[in-house]
């Protein structure tokens, strides 16, 4: 019998041969070597001396001594500070606000026999579909007044369609049984919701929270489209302006790097939008796998 079974089991729940666990292994090292190195060359770019920078064509794979002045300089006139600032606050106030929103709407699309509820689904799904684009979306935010306003940076964007099926398909997942025993005890939607869904949601929340958040800090063309500029620039939209400013990076981009090589002046600002999302991120990881798979079940 137990041979059998052996015989019928899907090759993938086998036990793996010692050649195919070698060609994993050596699998993973590739991807780590890909994904690490380039990391590696622009943190070691952005701590080299500006002699070594140049005599290397623009990197650094190996400092020979380190250097923080990008880092002093690109700091230097509260233009970075201040970007910085306002791509902490619209991360934190559009996570916060998008994380709420999406769990609401996603809960009451997953319960049965909600109030127009397919409907209303359907039509979110065609706005993922079928985008309004880039002119009407300009226009609504300043019909609505929300023109060169912080506003603006998060409100059109705060609910994401894939962000949304992903948390209904998890709170589709929930067993049956707990909502009837809420109901039994009188509970409502509303204390089902927080009492029941939510604390065993931490893992969907963990998921989309970090969707949400990696997606306000590293946008940059919604500052472009809905200010103009200046004082509501995030940081991303600062970076941008100077990898892109071509031969007068300082005029265009609103950073004075003077005499700081410009690869290395760009390294440390890229170092400086990656590490609080790198920071981040191995606190949620538990979560990550577990959230995504569970969410997508259903939908």
């Amino acid at each position: 019998m137990s041979g059998d079974a052996a015989r019928t089991r899907p090759v993938w729940l086998g036990k793996p041969k010692p050649a195919m666990n070698a060609v994993k292994a050596a699998a993973v090292v590739v991807i780590l070597a890909l994904i690490s190195i380039p990391f590696w060359l622009v943190f070691a770019t952005s701590v080299s001396s500006d002699a070594e920078v140049n005599a290397n064509g623009g990197w650094s794979l190996w400092p020979d001594e380190l250097d923080f002045s990008a880092y002093t300089n690109v700091f230097k006139g509260g233009t970075i500070g201040h970007a910085l600032w306002v791509s902490v606050l619209v991360t934190g106030i559009g996570t916060a606000l998008s994380l709420a929103a999406t769990t609401f709407l996603a809960y009451a699309l997953s319960r049965p026999n909600v109030l127009a509820g397919k409907p209303i689904l359907l039509a979110i799904l065609f706005t993922f579909l079928f985008p309004a684009g880039m002119i009407p979306s300009f226009l609504v935010v300043t019909d609505l007044k929300l023109f060169d306003h912080l506003a603006a940076l998060f409100v059109p964007a705060m609910i994401n369609v894939f962000n949304l099926v992903i948390m209904r398909g998890f709170f589709q997942g929930i067993p049956e049984e707990l909502y009837e025993a809420a109901r039994l005890d009188g509970a409502g939607d509303v204390r089902t919701l927080f009492r029941i869904v939510l604390p065993l949601s931490k893992a969907i929340i963990a998921v989309v929270g970090l969707y949400y958040a990696v997606g306000y800090w590293n946008d940059y063309f919604r500052a472009m489209l809905y200010t103009n500029g200046g004082s509501l620039n995030p940081l991303s939209t600062v970076l941008r302006g100077f990898v892109t400013a071509g031969n007068n990076p300082n005029a265009e981009s609103g950073l004075d790097v003077t005499g700081i090589a410009p690869m290395k002046a760009i390294s440390a600002l890229v170092v400086i939008a990656i590490v609080p999302i790198a920071a981040a991120f191995p606190f949620l990881q538990r979560y990550f796998t577990k959230g995504v798979m569970t969410g997508a079940v259903k939908s």
